[in-house]
């Protein structure tokens, strides 16, 4: 047994592969359930992990619009433990191969460092480029994924667990594309697409584009770059330098099957402004794009409802609303917060009517 199998499958790694699976959800039935008959049940995922006959189980999809519709894919809450206690163990391992402007689903970076990354970028440069990959996540394509993973990984047991996860996920959204030297069946018999809500799906995703990461930062070199998840920036003071950028990039991808979006792929001047993130950069100032700020106006009003009606508390309303502030707080939104609040005072709460 290979050390990374061995700590992989370690007590250790499934009790807190156990707690991360279960942060912000210990009140669900199925997570309750589960911790609190803890230790038989990471045992008996432990046993069948080491002898092979672990097998993943079936996933519960849901749509949500947020703001255009998505599928969501929810494993069981045994199979989440699992895929955190896997990437507990392989995401060093690739941590010290991605580079440092690959935002999304790391440690220590995030949305809004990708967000101040763009900004100081916007200020320096006449030009941008934004990408945007064409359904990514239903496009990943399982054999060039285990491939670049095999690449790095060398345990045979932890890549058995890999590509068990990989063949498990559920039918995603239809993807039908024709890249060089592919037959009129090619993306017929290719398996393809990962379930968006799986911890292991957003790993997957950032190893599946690291290739292109170092094309760009290596051979391409704009003046600044970022990505986060199937989103990319790439600033330059010169169109035509970021035009064949663009190209050349679209021909890299076709080698890991997938395909630019034609309508959200363009290069930007920077004193016109350019959405990313939830936000529209300029290069003095960042603003909340309108759809965010009428998302949050139709929520503040229905909790200002509720609170008045006396259905919930005023700690309630302020959970709810501080994620949305922390956020709005990384543009320049003072006034714009001000003016919201304003028009929504959270005066002290009627009583029912019968109390």
């Amino acid at each position: 047994m290979s050390p990374l199998w061995t700590e992989l499958t370690s007590r250790r790694n499934l009790f807190d592969a156990a707690g991360r699976a279960a942060q912000s959800k210990k009140s669900r039935p199925d997570v309750a359930a589960f911790r609190a008959n803890l230790e038989p049940e990471l045992y008996r995922l432990e046993r069948q992990l080491i002898d092979g006959s672990y097998r993943p189980g079936p996933y519960h999809t849901f749509r949500i619009v947020d703001p255009k519709p998505r599928l969501i894919s929810a494993a069981p809450f045994r199979d989440r433990v699992v895929h955190h206690a896997l990437t507990n163990i392989v995401e060093p391992v690739f941590e010290r191969r991605f580079i440092p402007y690959s935002f999304a689903c790391r440690a220590g970076f995030g949305t809004h460092k990708a967000l101040a990354h763009a900004r100081r970028a916007c200020a320096r440069y006449s030009c941008v480029l934004k990408l945007d990959v064409q359904k990514y996540f239903p496009s990943i394509d399982h054999q060039i994924l285990e491939d670049l993973l095999a690449s790095v990984i060398h345990c045979p047991d932890t890549l058995r667990l890999i590509e068990l996860i990989i063949a498990s996920s559920n039918p995603q959204e239809e993807v039908l594309h024709y890249f060089p030297g592919d037959t009129l069946f090619t993306p017929h018999e290719r398996r393809r697409g990962l379930p968006l809500g799986n911890q292991t799906s957003q790993f997957f995703a950032n190893v599946y584009l690291n290739p292109m990461d170092h094309l760009i930062v290596r051979n391409l070199r704009p003046g600044a770059y970022a990505r986060y998840v199937d989103d990319f920036l790439l600033f330059s003071d010169s169109q035509e330098q970021l035009h064949e950028m663009h190209r050349q990039i679209r021909e890299f991808l076709d080698r890991f099957r997938l395909t630019l979006h034609p309508g959200k792929s363009r290069v930007h001047r920077c004193r016109d402004g350019f959405s990313v993130l939830g936000f529209r950069l300029l290069p003095t100032h960042a603003r909340l794009v309108r759809p965010n700020v009428v998302r949050f106006r139709r929520r503040l009003r229905r909790l200002h409802a509720d609170y008045h009606a006396g259905l919930i508390d005023k700690e309630t309303v302020n959970q709810s609303v501080q994620a949305w502030i922390g956020h709005a707080m990384h543009g320049d939104t003072w006034r714009l917060r001000e003016q919201i609040f304003d028009a929504f005072p959270f005066l002290p709460a009627q009583p029912r009517r019968g109390v």
